[in-house]
């Protein structure tokens, strides 16, 4: 933020037992993340705007503007969460995932950046959910090939 303004993060790692290949696919091919997050048109390609679709919830429509911004396979993903528009309930923060080998299996990071103090019942929200979608993701990641 430009301005100066103080932001907070979330963080949430799990050790995965699959290899970081395992994790990137379900990571980047959008019927697999529509398996372990939400539906949507993503592209791993720097650059590509994409929509998140969920059920909508009270100060949320249940839509997330996304936009690729970093594509290293297979181990690191970024990409902006939220475009700052009311569907988007303001939010605009950074998605980052990153992949180490681990112990034969993965050690996988996200890091959810730029939350602003306007954005205190998303983070609440957030902070609960990501833990479940990490192992919604470590299923998904477990049965591709």
């Amino acid at each position: 933020m430009s301005n100066g303004e103080a932001t907070r993060s979330l963080i949430f790692e799990r050790q995965m037992k699959h290899p970081p290949e395992k994790v990137w696919r379900a990571l980047t091919e959008s019927h697999l993340i529509a398996e372990w997050l939400m539906e949507n048109d993503f592209v791993p390609k720097v650059g590509h705007r994409f929509t998140m679709r969920a059920v909508p919830l009270p100060g949320w429509s249940g839509i997330v503007n996304c936009e690729v911004l970093a594509v290293e396979p297979p181990h690191r993903l970024s990409y902006r969460w939220g475009d700052g528009t009311e569907s988007d309930s303001g939010l605009v923060t950074v998605v980052t995932w990153t992949l180490t080998p681990r112990n034969g299996g993965t050690l996988v990071r996200m890091e959810q950046s730029g939350f602003r103090a306007p954005d205190e019942l998303a983070f609440k929200r957030m902070g609960k959910g990501w833990p479940r979608v990490l192992e919604m993701l470590d299923d998904v990641a477990g049965r591709t090939n």
